[in-house]
Formats: structure tokens, C-alpha cells, sequence
């Protein structure tokens, strides 16, 4: 069974435009282990190790993104007043208000404004209808959020 893997449409054409950008890089990947190849001994060779490291982790990345690319289901918030994937929320706590787009895991970046509904605070916030608030556990004890906006 296909994993799926939730992103927005812009999420999913970052992802898009990154592989193009690993495929098209594999010649030149493939072009420095074979002129490392060429320095001679393979087994203390920096160069060659390095270009195979390299090569590895695009080949890995690019697996990576072709099974989420190929399981990707486009999201998008649905405009009424509960929070759901796709929708940007704004939160109070005191006087401080902050404001994140729910989104998921393979899109999160929570220093971007993206929290992932997998996460403690996404999890707390999902379902719920404006003007509700979320508890949440936190390092430094729960923190209260009230929902004060969904878009």
C-alpha cells in the first residue's frame, strides 16, 4: 500500500523542482568519480570517497522524493472555521499572537511558520473551531492557545 504524503501545491513544486536539480546533477557527479577514479588507488583516495559519498546521497534523496512525489496528495485549507490541513492559523497565548500554516510532516519547517499536524501543537489545534483553544505539553510545562483566526 502507497504512503501518503500530504503537501500543498507549493510544497510539492519545491519538491519537483529539487529532483529535477538531483537528476540533472548526476553527470557531474558521475564525471568526479571517474576523473578520482583515474588518481589510482581506489582504497586511499579521498577524492573517489568523497564523489561515491556524494553520489550516495543524491541517490538516496532522490529516491526519497520520488516516493513521496508519487504518494503526494495536494492540500489545501477549506475556507470554514475549522482547522484543517492547508489552513493558516492564528494563535493567541497572553498578549502574544502567532501565526502557522498546517501542514504535513514532509513540508514542516516550524521556523518558516509551518507546523506539521503530526506535531504536538498540529495535533492539539486539528478539529478545532475558532475562538477554541488548544493545550499543549511543552518543555517548560502546557501552554494554552486560543484560536483566534483560520484562513
Amino acid at each position: 500500500m502507497k504512503k501518503i504524503f500530504y503537501l500543498t501545491a507549493h510544497g510539492k513544486r519545491e519538491l519537483e523542482d529539487e529532483l529535477q536539480e538531483l537528476l540533472q546533477g548526476r553527470g557531474e557527479v558521475a564525471e568526479r568519480i571517474a576523473e578520482a577514479r583515474a588518481f589510482g588507488d581506489l582504497s586511499e583516495n579521498a577524492e573517489y570517497s568523497a564523489a561515491r559519498d556524494e553520489q550516495n546521497r543524491t541517490e538516496a534523496r532522490i529516491a526519497e522524493l520520488e516516493k513521496i512525489l508519487a504518494g503526494a496528495e495536494i492540500i489545501a485549507g477549506d475556507g470554514d472555521d475549522i482547522v484543517s490541513l492547508g489552513d493558516t492559523v492564528t494563535l493567541k497565548s497572553g498578549r502574544k499572537e502567532v501565526r502557522y500554516k498546517v501542514v504535513g510532516a514532509v513540508e514542516a519547517d516550524p521556523a518558516d511558520g509551518k507546523i506539521s499536524d503530526e506535531s504536538a501543537l498540529g495535533q492539539a489545534l486539528m478539529g478545532k473551531k475558532l475562538g477554541e483553544t488548544a493545550t499543549v505539553d511543552t518543555p517548560k510545562g502546557k501552554k494554552t492557545y486560543e484560536i483566534v483566526e483560520i484562513v
